[in-house]
């Protein structure tokens, strides 16, 4: 059977500020390319935030799948969203940051040369600390985002996402393209259409840098 659209866009929820979740969404219906379905997993979410998003969600039914279940992480939360998706490529949105209106587009028009692909991003910063996120061989030390694997940007066929699971750990987007790596075609792309904004001090890399910067000290 064909499939019903062309791109499933996976984008798991767990208490993001609605206006930072809408601003997600919103680069998502206004792409340049239209063929897709943007589904979201909420992860439990607070009562409030669930509604907002909910009533947020039902207006726009045609492009977007709204799932809840009980908090049990992105990475969880990403494979259930992969097993919902009827579509021929797969990729990710994290709920606090956004696409440029020619992302979509710009990762599909790579598919030709590979299964998967990562892409830099135009990250958004505070201080010039920003650009560097803990290494994850060594956590003390630290490695700028364009060298690393960022979770959020891989772009493939939905069979690497379904051959191989993400995994709740630091660096997990990292392992999943090397064991992408071993079965499928993968490339580093500078596309830069993403938009990264690492001056959220509430993010998963902004405490564990500063963690370790209290270890060291």
């Amino acid at each position: 059977m064909q499939n019903p659209y062309m791109v499933s866009v996976i984008m798991a929820v767990y208490n993001t500020p609605f206006h930072l979740v809408k601003r997600a969404i919103d680069s998502v219906l206004t792409q340049s390319f239209q063929d897709f379905k943007l589904i979201i997993v909420d992860d439990g979410s607070d009562h409030d935030q669930h509604n907002q998003l909910v009533n947020y969600a039902e207006k726009y039914r045609q492009k977007i799948t709204y799932l809840r279940h009980e908090n049990c992480g992105q990475a969880e939360s990403v494979n259930v969203g992969i097993l919902q998706s009827k579509s021929k490529y797969i990729t990710i949105l994290d709920s606090d940051d956004q696409y440029k209106k020619n992302h979509l587009q710009s990762c599909l028009n790579e598919m030709p040369h590979a299964d998967l692909i990562a892409s830099t991003t135009k990250t958004i910063v505070d201080n010039e600390e920003d650009y560097y996120v803990p290494d994850k061989y060594d956590r003390t030390k630290s490695v700028h985002v364009d060298d690393c694997i960022l979770f959020a940007t891989l772009f493939g066929k939905k069979e690497v996402f379904t051959t191989l699971k993400f995994y709740d750990a630091y660096a997990a987007d990292a392992h999943f393209y090397e064991r992408a790596a071993e079965q499928f075609k993968v490339k580093k792309v500078n596309l830069r259409t993403y938009i990264y904004y690492r001056n959220n001090p509430n993010s998963i890399c902004a405490k564990m840098k500063s963690e370790n910067l209290v270890l060291v000290a």
